[in-house]
């Protein structure tokens, strides 16, 4: 039955986020993500531990107003997500607008595949529905949630222009499959991972488990490395950023897959620093151990 109420719940405001206009949107979505942050003491403590540690010099006031900010972004993100999915593929070509579109040709016509990365960061949902407006369809790796009529409705959006969603059981010999064709392939690399895939990184100069996958598929291939960023403009218009390739590392490295994966992480670092108000701090990045963890948002 909860299963079942959420998912009337999500599917009832997507439906009335499609025929609100953006100013209104906007101000309902800050309103819910600051509710969430009143409300939701134990999300708002992990993105406070995690600032505290990630900015040690800023002030506990300035830490304190981009957690609030965090909350809200997220509000507006979940609401301006489904508005967009509503919205025509003219329409949506209309609220985008694409920076380093070259750069994706020239990665594409290397034949090897693309390997997109991105994080929890701005409006990162967003950029992969639009994304095939103006090149092509693209893999989506993604978790299964728990609802499964939430998952069935997150995943016809995610593939509405055309792109095919993978989750994790057998992925890396379906995204080898993909990339095989000369297909593009999004990762998000963000999120403290387990197991042997796990690879040390340092993320705000602190070390942080982190996927290799990225890095071994990349080495194995030969396919070019894009990070992706989306970042609000505001009136429900987005910049989507296609940065330069990474770089690989040295043919005779000694740790090519760390190096390699410590290159990506350290371009997204660099997109937090600039704007820590769009990143996921509510998700436990660092951690000494193991332990279950904590999916805030898929």
């Amino acid at each position: 039955m909860r299963q079942r109420l959420e998912y009337v719940a999500v599917a009832a405001v997507r439906t009335m986020t499609g025929l609100m206009p953006y100013p209104v949107l906007w101000l309902l979505g800050t309103a819910v993500g600051y509710l969430f942050y009143l409300l939701d003491g134990a999300h708002r403590r992990v993105a406070s531990d995690n600032l505290a540690a990630a900015f040690p010099r800023r002030t506990p006031a300035e830490r304190r107003a981009i957690v609030r900010a965090v909350f809200g972004h997220f509000g507006r993100l979940l609401f301006e997500f489904l508005k967009f999915s509503t919205l025509s593929p003219e329409q949506m070509l209309e609220r985008v607008e694409f920076d380093g579109e070259e750069r994706v040709r020239l990665a594409y016509a290397q034949g090897k595949g693309v390997l997109f990365i991105t994080g929890h960061f701005g409006f990162w949902e967003l950029h992969a529905v639009a994304h095939p407006l103006r090149f092509e369809p693209i893999g989506v790796l993604a978790r299964t949630l728990d609802n499964a009529r939430l998952n069935t409705l997150l995943e016809q959006i995610r593939q509405r222009t055309g792109n095919v969603v993978i989750y994790r059981q057998g992925s890396i010999r379906k995204v080898m499959r993909m990339m095989a064709d000369r297909h593009g392939v999004a990762v998000l690399i963000d999120q403290h991972i387990q197991g042997a895939d796990a690879v040390y990184v340092e993320f705000f100069e602190r070390p942080a488990a982190t996927t290799s996958a990225v890095a071994a598929m990349a080495l194995r291939t030969g396919a070019p490395v894009v990070p992706v960023f989306a970042l609000p403009l505001g009136k429900g218009r987005y910049r989507l950023i296609y940065e330069h390739p990474v770089e690989p590392p040295a043919a005779d490295s000694e740790d090519a897959v760390r190096e390699f994966t410590q290159r990506c992480t350290d371009v997204l670092e660099m997109y937090v620093r600039r704007h820590p108000e769009l990143w996921l701090w509510m998700h436990r990045r660092w951690r000494d151990s193991g332990g279950a963890d904590n999916h805030f948002l898929p």
